[in-house]
């Protein structure tokens, strides 16, 4: 008979005399860092398995491993909790804490252009408009090697050997293989959306897919957005987000930097997507919920693509209709090219090194205590 899971409903007012068992019963757990990670359980928030109505639900095992749902019972004890806990926790496994938020902040970073430059660690190189200046890249990226911390600095290799002993092996095996198959050879950009509920879908969707470059683009000076329904599971946190004022200005960098802009659009003149190369360096264009693709921006693009679509309504919603094309967008890139990532070595590096600086609030500083301490051995050899 297959073994299953007996799930056990315990009140509230007993939840201390249970959560007391439970450490008893974690003593034979081996679990790497708990220093470290009793001092992270403090720094997060506490996503509990209570029902309003039915009290705590604890998962128990016939075999006498145990659940996810008890080891978030044990760290409960503390008050708080990280939101992913990935694998089961059974006897002489490793307790793995992800130090990462997935509390939906679109709202608030759209609301503030400094709040998203804040979230871009690494030196941004600067864009060339109207064809000046720099050599011309074979995409674009737009990263230095180059970590800025005071009147000193620190180059990506610095940052890898800075924060690597602070950051589990397994998180820092997911966030290499996610930085693999990043690119910037496709862009999506959305304009005057009112609803973060889809602002915060189509940045769920670009994180999944590997697309890194997102543009939003606001053209409207009163309250643009409404809605808010935490949906992104905190994935602005690993995108590149760039807040634009109008249409002519958005466009005109993303063809200083190598895109061309294709609306969305359904007219006699649209190219359906399956007809493009996706290869070719493309940044997607979606428009408003309520009106679609502004006049401007249809003037303004380089060509118009459509979703071929077989029902009786002729479009979808603006985050599902970004989901299909950024879908698409990666599916015909491997088909062509191998691959969706396309980033040399030197950008694999620097990408790396800007997502573990993105890791937790605190690798920042750690970062900072690294240039300090390199800064006072110079000094001391002189």
């Amino acid at each position: 008979m297959n073994s299953c899971k007996t799930l056990v409903r315990t009140p509230l007012s007993s939840f201390q005399r249970r959560t007391q068992r439970i450490r008893r019963n974690l003593s034979s757990i081996s679990v790497r860092n708990l220093n470290s990670i009793s001092a992270n359980f403090s720094n997060q928030r506490f996503r509990s398995l209570v029902s309003p109505n039915q009290g705590l639900g604890l998962g128990f095992y016939p075999n006498g491993a145990f659940s996810r749902s008890l080891a978030l019972a044990q760290a409960a004890v503390s008050g708080e909790i990280t939101d992913q806990l990935d694998e089961t926790v059974s006897n002489n496994s490793t307790v793995e804490i992800i130090d990462e938020s997935t509390e939906d902040r679109v709202e608030e970073l759209l609301a503030n252009a400094n709040e998203v430059s804040d979230l871009m660690k690494m030196e941004r190189r600067s864009d060339i408009v109207d064809g000046g200046g720099d050599v011309k890249r074979r995409h674009w990226f737009p990263y230095l090697d180059l970590f800025r911390t005071g009147s000193t600095s620190l180059t990506s290799s610095e940052v890898l050997e800075a924060l690597d002993p602070y950051i589990l092996e397994g998180r820092k095996e997911r966030i290499r293989e996610v930085v693999k198959n990043r690119s910037y050879g496709v862009c999506l950009a959305v304009e005057g959306l009112t609803d973060f509920g889809n602002v915060s879908a189509v940045l769920r969707s670009a994180d999944a897919l590997g697309v890194q470059s997102i543009h939003v683009i606001s053209c409207d000076g009163t309250k643009r957005y409404r809605d808010n329904r935490h949906v992104s599971m905190g994935a602005e946190k690993w995108l590149d987000i760039e807040l634009w004022k109008s249409t002519q200005q958005c466009f005109k960098v993303l063809k200083s930097r190598g895109y061309r802009v294709a609306t969305t659009h359904v007219g006699t003149d649209a190219v359906s997507i399956y007809d493009m190369d996706w290869s070719c360096p493309t940044a997607i264009v979606v428009g408003n919920e309520h009106k679609g693709i502004s006049d401007e921006a249809l003037e303004l693009s380089d060509l118009h693509c459509s979703i071929p679509m077989n029902g009786m309504v002729d479009s979808f919603n603006v985050s599902v209709a970004s989901g299909i094309l950024m879908h698409h967008a990666v599916c015909d890139r491997i088909s062509r090219m191998g691959s969706h990532g396309d980033l040399t070595d030197e950008e694999l590096q620097i990408l790396l090194a800007e997502f573990f600086l993105r890791h937790s609030k605190s690798t920042v500083s750690i970062a900072h205590e690294y240039v300090k301490r390199k800064v006072d051995t110079v000094r001391s050899k002189l």
